[in-house]
């Protein structure tokens, strides 16, 4: 990241595609914006905490879980909406933040600060070591490589006894610290939906930073960034790193919810299935991120259960790929485009009245 101190960004890459540069944006404009990535994403944060004591334990229990899946698919967000970096191994991250978080713990006892902590260094460490060798690919040969990476990830933990091979390894003992003690289902929704704002509000700053803007910047022409004097490499390499780490915070969550982990987790599926979840929201928007993972689970729990499609639940895989293959054919920039495209269509349905009137 040498040699920017300096250095103006290119006025068109001042940040993602869902918040572009505020200079010379009407008053309006920005009140929008504001009311669109600030209030919503808070006020629906109030409302879930308002509403942990009226769900259902199965209600709870599935929001825990959506709730975790959005930290995971908000990590993917900083490469592939930030940068432009389309990943098949972030599942990786995700599984070793689980195990290590889980290892950190011992059959009496388990410490939160300790197991999160153990998560975090363990992804942010994996994703620099693959960082630093996938990113000097590009394209296909990149994505390729990640691949690698994490199958590589999942056969260790698969085959020898480091996490219990093929069975994996319990958590016998929930983490607590003080008076938060996570075996208390209550607490376990209030901790994730914590860490949910806590990564949403990071990674917006992080967008709205320079950082991110040089991110974006690489997203749009890498070469002209490099041509400006931005050291690329290295800013790839750092939102890798933040984003292998934030993974591990999901990684962690899941453990602590499920008090189980296997080899399952680093499976090359689960890094396609983030990324679905990011393309049915939206690429490029933080709030298409935590939508696209609502609609993606809603829907695999409605295809995979019984009392509403029937026997059709026991072909769910069929049925879900499907209904994803239609939701991408007709909203191609993704539920957060839903907006755009009845505008659009209002607009030329307008113009025809007009035309015949």
């Amino acid at each position: 990241m040498s040699n920017t101190s300096s250095t103006p960004l290119p006025q068109s890459n001042q940040a993602y595609a869902e918040a572009p540069s505020v200079s010379g944006r009407s008053r309006p404009a920005r009140s929008h914006s504001l009311l669109a990535g600030v209030l919503l994403p808070l006020l629906a944060a109030v409302a879930l905490g308002l509403a942990q004591p009226f769900w259902s334990s199965y209600l709870s229990d599935l929001v825990v879980k959506i709730m975790i899946l959005a930290i995971f698919a908000l990590s993917l967000h900083i490469l592939v909406g930030g940068a432009g970096l389309v990943s098949l191994g972030h599942a990786a991250f995700f599984g070793i933040g689980a195990y290590a978080a889980v290892l950190a713990a011992t059959p009496d006892s388990s410490n939160f600060a300790l197991m999160l902590g153990a998560a975090v260094a363990a992804s942010a460490l994996y994703a620099l070591v693959v960082g630093a060798l996938s990113l000097r690919t590009r394209g296909v040969y990149f994505i390729m490589v990640t691949l690698a990476f994490a199958q590589m990830a999942f056969f260790v933990f698969h085959d020898t006894n480091i996490g219990g091979g093929s069975d994996g390894i319990y958590l016998m003992v929930r983490p607590s610290l003080g008076a938060l003690d996570m075996e208390s289902a209550g607490t376990r929704y209030y901790v994730v939906l914590a860490a949910l704002v806590l990564v949403y509000a990071f990674i917006g700053m992080l967008r709205h930073s320079r950082f991110g803007a040089a991110l974006a910047g690489i997203r749009v022409n890498e070469q002209r960034m490099r041509a400006a004097g931005f050291a690329t490499y290295w800013y790839k390499l750092a939102g890798f790193v933040i984003a292998g780490a934030l993974a591990g915070v999901a990684g962690f969550l899941l453990a602590a919810r499920d008090g189980v982990v296997n080899p399952e987790l680093l499976a090359w599926h689960h890094s396609g299935e983030v990324l679905l979840m990011l393309i049915l929201g939206g690429i490029g928007s933080l709030r298409g991120a935590v939508i696209g993972t609502v609609a993606f689970v809603v829907l695999k729990e409605l295809l995979s259960t019984q009392a509403v499609v029937g026997n059709l639940a026991d072909h769910w895989q069929l049925t879900l790929g499907l209904a994803i293959i239609a939701l991408v054919a007709l909203l191609p920039k993704g539920l957060m485009g839903l907006g755009e495209q009845w505008r659009q269509w209002r607009d030329r349905s307008r113009s025809k009245g007009a035309h015949h009137g």
